[in-house]
């Protein structure tokens, strides 16, 4: 039986008592072991978010792989927050989908560019008719994405992230009350735009 990214969900052992930081710290020396249990935590929630950001499993895979791959080259030069490697794996997903997102725009601009096919049916545009709620996840994204930098960043830490409010705080810097406003603005705008729609 294999898990989220290919992990075998039997052959894992019991999650050590070690924090992150120390984790980090011995993956930063080179230990695959600390990293690999760092990996085995925390992977699941990586998923997630990427799953949140993007609507998409494939893309949520992806990016989860690139996730980690940047924290192993990284893992010698990051400094966690309160203890914990989450915040960070987040941000690393969030600008990973950033990127992947400029990246789709820029193709299917060269896509447009391309004569029309000939229509054919297909039996995945069956599939893809199936499959509304990842249309709605889109929707949202793409109205998350169009709001301001702050409401934003609030929102992927803390609504689709699943960070507390606290470590959100922290890692942008700000108080926590700024995050909670800025989370609640974020809400009423996103109420009105689909409520639009």
């Amino acid at each position: 039986m294999t898990g989220t990214v290919g992990v075998p969900v039997d052959s894992r052992e019991p999650p050590s008592d070690r924090s992150d930081t120390e984790l980090w710290r011995t993956a930063a020396g080179g230990d695959h072991g600390a990293f690999t249990e760092l990996f085995e935590r925390h992977v699941q929630s990586v998923w997630n978010h990427a799953y949140r950001l993007t609507g998409s499993w494939a893309s949520a895979e992806d990016l989860t792989s690139a996730t980690f791959l940047t924290a192993w080259r990284r893992r010698a030069d990051i400094t966690l927050v309160r203890d914990s490697a989450l915040p960070w794996l987040y941000t690393v997903v969030g600008n990973l989908a950033r990127s992947e997102h400029r990246g789709a725009g820029r193709r299917l601009r060269l896509v447009r560019r391309l004569p029309e096919p000939r229509s054919v049916s297909d039996h995945a545009d069956t599939v893809v008719d199936q499959l509304d709620g990842e249309d709605r996840l889109r929707q949202v994204l793409a109205l998350v994405a169009k709001l301001p930098k702050s409401q934003r960043q609030a929102v992927e830490l803390c609504l689709l992230g699943d960070l507390s409010v606290l470590d959100a705080a922290e890692l942008l810097g700000v108080a926590e009350v700024t995050v909670r406003a800025h989370i609640s603005r974020a809400r009423v705008r996103l109420r009105a735009a689909l409520e639009e729609k």
